[in-house]
């Protein structure tokens, strides 16, 4: 047997399958729950194999097969059965319901596109809602502009302008790789990645700048050697600090006033300025 052929023997024996009425689905669930019945589980789930496909057919318009999207549908439901709290006062196929279209949809999401998406509840929200808030915004006028339905769009599902429009266009056009050739003007082949551009810096670019600080580091490394000791102090706790001290602080630490130090440091950036163009006249310059 097919795979389409089986997967249409098991809608028409979900569309035979009997309805269950309320007290008759309280009474199985009540065995399931409480006995953990097999055949009464098997008898709720068979009942409502038809409320799967129903919400199958609803998501068809993805793309994927709908053997799968069944199948996907039929593990959320056996989920509800799992979790089904008889004792409270909903029906069967009301809870159900959530669980066979959470399964659908991360079915759907996983597989869709290469590129995974939708992993917020707001862009969740927008990948399955946005075609039809477009066709329905769009409904009735003869120019909408794009901006304008995405800031309607954005504002009923609360998300920024910027997603609607990044989801509008990962919708309207199929994945693309980026290993795919294309080719140029002169009858030359390249791959689009070749044409993609980096903001990184040049491999050259990063090498030269790895050097000069390592240069830098040794002259000012030098530098500070005509420092005496309470100049150094200052200047590593004023100058070479994520947060320098205040000179005041320094001044309590070293028992001299916060003019005094400020003093000191003024002449050791002096003595540094002096040590550093003499050690390389290129240095305030670089």
């Amino acid at each position: 047997m097919t795979e389409d052929k089986a997967r249409r023997t098991m809608i028409r024996a979900a569309m035979k399958a009997p309805y269950l009425e309320r007290g008759e689905e309280h009474e199985l669930a009540l065995r399931w729950k409480e006995h953990n019945d097999q055949a009464a589980m098997h008898r709720i789930t068979t009942a409502h194999m038809r409320l799967v496909i129903s919400m199958a057919t609803k998501f068809r318009y993805f793309g994927l097969p709908m053997g799968d999207l069944i199948q996907e549908g039929h593990v959320g439901l056996l989920e509800a059965a799992a979790r089904f709290e008889p004792g409270r006062d909903v029906r069967f196929s009301t809870y159900a319901t959530w669980w066979i279209r959470a399964s659908m949809q991360d079915y759907i999401l996983k597989n869709w596109s290469i590129v995974r998406g939708g992993t917020s509840s707001a862009q969740k929200a927008l990948f399955f809602n946005l075609r039809r808030l477009r066709a329905r915004l769009a409904r009735g006028q003869e120019v909408t502009s794009s901006s304008a339905l995405y800031k309607e769009i954005s504002e009923a599902l609360g998300v920024s302008e910027a997603d609607v429009a990044m989801m509008d266009a990962r919708l309207s056009s199929p994945d693309a790789s980026l290993n795919a050739p294309l080719i140029d003007d002169s009858g030359g082949s390249a791959d689009r990645m070749d044409f993609l551009i980096s903001e990184d810096p040049l491999p050259d670019e990063v090498v030269g700048e790895a050097i000069d600080i390592e240069r830098r580091s040794d002259w000012l490394k030098k530098a500070l050697g005509v420092l005496n000791e309470r100049e150094l102090r200052i200047i590593e706790e004023r100058r070479l600090q994520d947060e320098g001290a205040t000179l005041e602080a320094l001044g309590e630490t070293l028992g001299i006033s916060k003019e005094r130090v400020r003093q000191i440091e003024s002449r050791a950036l002096e003595k540094l300025k002096t040590a550093l163009v003499k050690e390389s006249p290129a240095f305030l310059s670089a």
